[in-house]
């Protein structure tokens, strides 16, 4: 079993053992399921025989910003240096679940929220889902993993830039599925010019998350946007994440990107400020 730990996960632990309890109930997956751990003088033994001495547990329980992947007596932060972006990138604990921080940026919104509300958030402003879905930007791939579940949902082809990003996320439990859906399909490669492999009206549904503006200007401009209008059918939708909409930053990029989906031919630009961006209409 890959078990994979915050510090949301070992707080019951010291609690527990200052209390000379002899076992204890956590999640070794960041909160998808729950197992009970042995605690003896040395440490904690798992179900499968994985061993994190009480200092490791302490390690653990001090670091607020990291997940950690156990191997069998090994504990490792889940955490690479991406030789495709120049940058580091890691899972970053939330109590529900987690999200990814690269450059120091979090991929999802955490204030007031957690990652997989903010995921459905952008679900909810591009419903229905239904027939084929193009999600420009994988992540931790909560939005091809949801978009997947929607019943009218035939297939999503889900894109990443960095390889980095998807290594993170086979480490992630939450990401599981993105791995095992055969509806499923990923492409390895930058979306400012893997759409532009696709046939003309081939996709029913675009959910276009991208970085920040400051980190992947391209994938708000112009030409990147008439791209999107092709791909999508008659009758089709893009959801676009611009950001807090009541925001100063968040008013100016979504400003700038209304007027640019609207000369790419989009009929109608609808601001979606639960979701932290923009509906366009095709």
């Amino acid at each position: 079993m890959q078990i994979v730990l915050s510090h949301y996960e070992v707080a019951p632990l010291a609690k527990a053992r200052s209390m000379g309890e002899h076992s204890a109930e956590i999640s070794p997956d960041l909160g998808l399921s729950r197992v009970r751990v042995e605690l003896t003088s040395d440490g904690v033994v798992f179900p499968g025989g994985e061993k994190l001495d009480w200092e490791l547990v302490d390690e653990i329980a001090s670091s607020e910003t990291k997940c950690f992947l156990l191997d069998g007596e090994e504990l490792s932060e889940i955490r690479v240096f991406s030789e495709v972006t120049g940058r580091v990138c890691s899972l970053y604990p939330t109590g529900s679940a987690p999200t990814m921080v690269i450059g120091g940026f979090p991929m999802h919104r955490i204030k007031g929220t957690d990652p997989y509300k903010d995921t459905l958030e952008k679900i909810r402003a591009a419903a229905p889902i239904a027939g084929r879905v193009l999600d420009t930007t994988t992540g931790l791939g909560y939005t091809a993993i949801e978009a997947s579940r929607s019943p009218l949902c035939t297939a999503v082809i889900t894109i990443e830039l960095d390889p980095g990003s998807l290594e993170i996320a086979r480490l992630n439990p939450w990401s599981r599925e993105l791995f095992s859906n055969p509806k499923i399909a990923q492409v390895v490669g930058d979306s400012f010019d893997m759409i532009q492999s696709f046939a003309d009206g081939q996709f029913t549904r675009i959910i276009h998350d991208p970085p920040t503006f400051s980190l992947a200007g391209d994938l708000y401009s112009g030409s990147f946007y008439r791209e999107c209008y092709r791909v999508l059918a008659h009758g089709g939708r893009l959801f676009h994440y611009v950001g807090n909409l009541e925001s100063s930053a968040g008013s100016t990029v979504s400003r700038g990107a209304i007027k640019r989906l609207k000369e790419a031919g989009f009929d109608r630009v609808v601001p979606k400020p639960q979701a932290f961006g923009v509906v366009a209409y095709k």
